[in-house]
């Protein structure tokens, strides 16, 4: 795994197209990529998705996976899941099954900017005129985060509703006879038992916010755009790798590299806290 990434330093430094020999550029590929806009969008909109992904993928998920495991009436005094939990764990979790690229394609038809989209469909039902979810700078983005929360929530449902079930279900009992509300239930005692399992799933979601490649490769209005609305990091090392630019590509790679493992330490530290034993 070491030997990849010294590799990626040494050609960030380097005119390196692929089949000729390496020539030293030293910082060039660096300043250049300091002075590309089209980097520092790539940069924001990471930053936008590593915000509203994790935040929106978390809270749903926790909400569905306390309905799913106390959420429910109690029966001889020991909490339930709603009712038909167990089906429901299975929908959730079955866009885990599929192929990031596929739910990709699969969306197509929903966002398709004609009435012929299910989106635009349903706005037609009420006399509204097709809206262009993918060709409208300001809202493209907003619509690509939302196919990549749909695509995680079910996994983390799952991770979620595996960490509740090995609570012990007499903490629930106690605090339903005390008088304490589903709420507070979820504030109080679930929220901190599950709270390693919460850190855990913010920075995998977190690392996920500055791939996603497939997404907006396959959905974006030509690869990132419309007018680089929606392009990622990983999307510009895709596009220069493509034309050739295999030493700028990695220099590219390095600042993905240092922005994901500073996220990475910082959301690991931040959110420390001692464990809690039950």
């Amino acid at each position: 795994m070491i030997l990849p990434y010294v590799e990626a330093f040494y050609y960030s430094f380097t005119n390196w197209r692929g089949f000729q020999k390496a020539e030293w550029v030293g910082l060039d590929n660096y300043k250049k990529m300091l002075d590309d806009d089209t980097f520092w969008k790539a940069v924001s909109h990471n930053g936008i998705i590593l915000l509203l992904l994790p935040l929106a993928a978390l809270v749903i998920a926790l909400f569905f996976a306390f309905l799913l495991n106390v959420g429910g009436k109690a029966k001889a005094g020991v909490s339930q899941g709603v009712r038909g939990s167990k089906f429901y764990r299975l929908v959730f979790f079955f866009p885990q099954l599929l192929a990031v690229p596929i739910v990709a394609v699969l969306f197509q038809s929903v966002y398709r900017p004609d009435k012929s989209g299910v989106l635009n469909g349903i706005l037609g039902w009420f006399g509204i005129e097709p809206v262009g979810w993918l060709i409208e700078p300001k809202i493209a983005l907003l619509m690509l985060i939302a196919v990549m929360v749909w695509q995680a929530i079910g996994f983390y449902v799952v991770l979620f509703s595996a960490g509740m079930s090995s609570i012990p279900a007499e903490i629930y009992e106690a605090a339903e006879l005390d008088g304490s509300s589903p709420a507070t239930t979820f504030r109080r005692i679930t929220l901190p038992l599950l709270w390693g399992n919460i850190q855990t799933a913010w920075v995998y979601l977190g690392v996920a916010a500055f791939d996603a490649f497939a997404i907006v490769d396959v959905l974006s209005n030509n690869q990132g755009g419309p007018d680089f609305s929606t392009t990622v990091l990983s999307e510009e090392i895709y596009k220069a790798t493509s034309a050739g630019k295999y030493g700028y590509a990695t220099t590219l790679g390095v600042a993905l590299f240092f922005l994901t493992a500073t996220f990475a330490v910082i959301a690991f530290t931040s959110t420390k806290r001692e464990s809690v034993e039950y």
